[in-house]
């Protein structure tokens, strides 16, 4: 038996097991019930999800303080805290594609070892119009899906996989039947002011007399379940391909903007979600811009800043350019990190999906499909062992109770 023991195999039956984690989880309850009531929310802050959720069924008192706003927050402000003392924070992937649709969380670990998968909602799937929903970002463990490609598709979604629960938004206001023809991005990001989280969305109608996009801007307050008033915005473009970051309050988009002598500038795009003001953050200088380049955003490894990934690939130039800005908001901190040039025998160029909080990049290999984290200053690659679909969304995850309170959230 001791043999047994020291090779790691299970004395029990599943099925024991199972009887045992209920006895732990009884004599575990009874314990709690003994205590003072007004300890009672120290403890369970400490909780892991699964053991909250299970434990909102045990009296009212407990399901009334876990579904209390205040300790929906204390609990999220509690994980993130851990997650930076023990290195245990998440990353979430979606891959699409290759008869695959498919949701899973590993640890943003040397070994990015996974966590556990995903269980889509099966009722969101009857609601699509094109072949899946795209994961657009996340903050604070929810999830913005969107299913919105095409002229008749206003499928937006704020969703948490950590307790099973999701939000289905109204339509917004602007629509191709109301507005024409539109190039339109989204985000999601935290309103401290207003302790409230916001889908935004910018719009910029294409089909104007004189030529220059009207821009748009609306968001939708998850606390008062609407969308607020259209604003208008200076002449701009947000290609409704850009990939958004969430970064200090607030989202960032690639966007073309025009000049008052009617020259045309590339420039990030920033929205400050609590205080609801836009401003512009300049590339690098150094850029030289070209049609053929592609752009697409990411956050620092540290969190505090954003980065930018340039790719080229035509049959004279093919590179990818690795960029950081050192200083949040100051132009002249935007720092070249390296260039990347096509690798493996097939001489095949990488795509960037992200930075992990490491400051290692995730990469695309497009001869296999596979994912890679490259080390920036030893510029050596580290195979991850996860095959990419034909859409493939990599970014940071932290579980949360967030719709754990709200009445109108769908269970599944």
């Amino acid at each position: 038996m001791w043999d047994d023991c020291y090779e790691g195999k299970s004395l029990l039956s599943p099925e024991s097991t199972s009887k045992l984690c209920l006895s732990i989880t009884h004599v575990f309850q009874n314990w709690l019930k003994s205590l003072p009531e007004e300890i009672i929310p120290t403890i369970l802050i400490r909780l892991p999800i699964k053991s909250l959720i299970r434990f909102t069924s045990v009296c009212k008192s407990w399901m009334s303080t876990i579904k209390d706003p205040s300790f929906i927050r204390t609990h999220l402000t509690h994980t993130l805290t851990l997650n930076d003392q023990n290195a245990t924070h998440l990353i979430l992937l979606h891959n699409y594609g290759f008869e695959e649709d498919s949701y899973s969380l590993h640890y943003d670990n040397n070994e990015v070892s996974q966590y556990c998968n995903i269980e889509f909602p099966i009722g969101l799937k009857n609601r699509m119009k094109n072949s899946c929903f795209r994961v657009v970002g996340t903050c604070d463990g929810l999830v913005l899906l969107a299913d919105d490609l095409g002229n008749e598709a206003y499928n937006f979604v704020i969703w948490n996989p950590s307790i099973r629960k999701y939000v289905i938004l109204p339509k917004p206001s602007v629509r191709f039947s109301t507005h024409g023809d539109y190039e339109a991005n989204i985000g999601l990001g935290y309103d401290a002011i207003g302790n409230d989280y916001k889908l935004v969305r910018v719009t910029s109608l294409v089909d104007q007399p004189d030529h220059y996009p009207r821009t748009l801007v609306q968001y939708y307050s998850l606390a008062t379940g609407s969308w607020g008033m259209l604003r208008l915005l200076p002449p701009c473009l947000v290609n409704s391909s850009r990939v958004h970051v969430l970064v200090n309050g607030a989202l960032h988009w690639l966007a073309i903007c025009w000049t008052d002598d009617h020259q045309i500038k590339y420039l990030v795009m920033a929205f400050d979600v609590g205080g609801q003001s836009f401003r512009e953050i300049m590339l690098p200088e150094s850029l030289q811009l070209d049609e053929l380049l592609e752009f697409r955003l990411g956050v620092s490894g540290d969190r505090k800043s954003i980065g930018l990934f340039v790719r080229c690939k035509s049959e004279t130039n093919c590179f990818l350019d690795i960029w950081v800005m050192k200083e949040y908001c100051v132009e002249k901190s935007w720092t070249k990190l390296m260039i990347l040039t096509p690798q493996g025998p097939k001489r095949s160029l990488p795509k960037a999906l992200c930075f992990r909080r490491s400051g290692e990049v995730v990469l695309i290999l497009e001869d296999d499909r596979e994912l890679v984290s490259l080390e920036i200053v030893s510029k050596q690659f580290k195979n991850l062992g996860i095959s990419a679909g034909q859409v493939c969304f990599v970014d940071s995850y932290e579980e949360s109770l967030l719709l754990l309170d709200r009445k109108d959230a769908i269970s599944y």
